[in-house]
């Protein structure tokens, strides 16, 4: 196995630099840490007869230069004939008015009253525990058509604002994209309610009039599932339509198209794309999922979705996303080993090798390309799921015994998953902190939430042993106080929505999401300060 030591003596100021500086100005300027094909969102689904508490769970990380402002929109009432205006460009805005680089594809009939929404880079969960996930495919050039008139963000932000299930979510936003056009890369959406999951995979159909080809699964009940921008949806049963639902002629377009035969059973993942349906993150989370299906790495298919071996907890998905496959023979720092002494139990000093405490799973591409050129092969590149690239992550649950106000939850992060702590923001909240609505992409500022947690984690890099002790310390105490405040915040709104008392209910939701939100700011603002102190003099 070969050895770092004879990197050591100049590694430290290497990942200063490279982890702190370059990190983070790469993804200011769009720069993303991904590998050569493009590796960026990842969502995870859980089924409520798989959950510990019977709810539903649908999850997100926005990977990549995207915008980091959110926002809860309102409900709103609109005038008969009003007409809803589509945009292009709002992922990369530095606040809510800023329509800079935004342009208008055109406009379709209003809703008469529209939901109220958390209005994040792809809009993820509305007022009625309707929630979705979001991870773009990438699949065939040939079938974008950018004369169509929408983009996946917007049809989310439509499907939020006027439906209340999934299947009212699927159905609208299939019609849409057919009548008007989508004109996006393929894309993956997995959207929840509080009775179930489904997940949806949709791409233009080419030249010619804008239009769209799509179909969405149901996750079974029981079952988890995952996808990773890369189209997971296999055999179609075109005669179960309580698991299955698809675009108009969809084989004969198929045909048309000349990805399917019309013989064979079709898989709509040959469809979308031309490469293997899994790659490292599904295959890891499914095969940890369900190992007595002795999975393989090097299987030509994955199930679709597994039957857990376990029920998983709202807190076993989160911990998902902050893997880095460490301990595995996916985990990138196994190789980079330094000789350290120590004294056993009786005094005496041994030596032994452990893995440089100034690497991590997380190093950047540049950092990765010097330690294989001094030492070739030392580090295997892989797409962890958890990455310094992130924008931000939610967890949402769904469940279906409480009401509305308080029935839904995104577990919502800024900044690398593995690194920072959730917020809790429920259906029924009404504001965010103001540092929210702030884009922290575009540049350094001091007023936009992002950095409070940005700033802290990538200085935690320069030496992740030393600084490991403190991050996942405060991340996991300010999620057991979470954990251990939420049954008191139920029961208080539970209490006031059948008191008729329901915008109260919202109210003290907001308080509380807010309260938590800036307990969690100051902590890292705090952590900060620490880590300075640990390694501002650069040793």
């Amino acid at each position: 196995m070969p050895s770092m030591n004879k990197l050591y003596p100049f590694l430290f100021l290497v990942v200063y630099l490279a982890a702190f500086s370059l990190t983070a100005f790469s993804q200011l300027n769009g720069r993303s840490t991904a590998h050569e094909y493009d590796e960026n969102c990842t969502t995870i689904m859980v089924g409520r007869l798989a959950t510990t508490d019977g709810s539903v769970i649908t999850s997100h990380t926005c990977d990549g230069n995207y915008r980091t402002w959110l926002e809860i929109f309102p409900r709103t009432r609109h005038e008969k004939g009003a007409m809803h205006p589509v945009y292009a460009g709002m992922l990369h805005t530095e606040e809510a008015w800023d329509m800079g680089r935004v342009t208008k594809k055109g406009e379709i009939p209003e809703a008469g009253e529209t939901y109220a929404y958390l209005n994040t880079a792809y809009p993820c969960l509305n007022e009625k525990q309707l929630a979705i996930g979001e991870t773009t495919i990438y699949g065939r050039e040939e079938l974008v058509n950018e004369e169509g008139m929408f983009l996946i963000e917007e049809l989310q932000k439509i499907a939020l604002q006027r439906c209340r299930t999934a299947r009212e979510a699927i159905r609208l936003i299939g019609r849409l994209a057919e009548e008007y056009g989508y004109a996006d890369l393929a894309e993956c959406i997995t959207i929840a309610d509080p009775m179930e999951v489904w997940q949806m995979e949709i791409a233009g159909s080419g030249k010619g009039k804008p239009s769209a080809i799509w179909c969405a699964q149901r996750i079974p009940d029981d079952h988890a599932g995952v996808a990773a921008n890369i189209p997971r949806i296999s055999v179609i049963d075109f005669n179960n339509p309580d698991y299955f639902i698809y675009s108009t002629d969809l084989q004969k377009v198929a045909r048309k198209l000349g990805y399917w035969d019309g013989k064979e059973p079709l898989k709509f993942w040959k469809i979308l794309g031309d490469r293997k349906p899994f790659a490292i993150r599904e295959f890891y989370v499914l095969s940890s999922l369900a190992p007595s299906l002795n999975l393989s790495i090097d299987d030509d298919e994955l199930p679709f979705s597994v039957k857990p071996e376990k029920k998983l907890s709202v807190t076993d998905v989160m911990k998902f996303f902050r893997e880095t496959y460490e301990g595995t023979p996916w985990d990138m720092t196994r190789n980079l080993l330094v000789t350290v002494k120590r004294k056993d139990e009786s005094g005496n000093e041994i030596e032994e090798k452990v893995v440089s405490p100034v690497v991590s799973n997380w190093m950047n591409n540049d950092l990765r390309t010097l330690l294989n050129e001094l030492e070739p092969g030392v580090i295997e590149r892989q797409r962890t799921i958890a990455i310094a690239g992130c924008s931000y992550s939610h967890v949402i649950q769904c469940r279906s015994w409480l009401p509305d106000e308080v029935g839904a939850v995104a577990w919502f992060s800024f900044d690398n998953p593995g690194q920072s702590p959730r917020i809790p923001v429920f259906s029924g909240v009404l504001r965010l902190p103001q540092s929210f609505s702030i884009c922290g992409q575009h540049r350094y500022r001091q007023d936009a939430a992002l950095w409070s947690f940005r700033e802290t984690n990538r200085l935690a890099t320069v030496n992740w042993s030393r600084s490991r002790p403190l991050i996942e310390p405060a991340v996991a105490g300010l999620e057991k106080k979470a954990f251990e405040e939420m049954p008191a915040v139920e029961k208080r709104v539970v209490e006031l929505v059948s008191q008729g008392k329901n915008e109260e209910a919202r109210e003290y939701l907001t308080q509380y999401t807010s309260d938590f939100a800036y307990s969690a700011m100051r902590r890292w603002e705090e952590l900060k300060v620490t880590l300075w102190g640990m390694f501002g003099r650069g040793f």
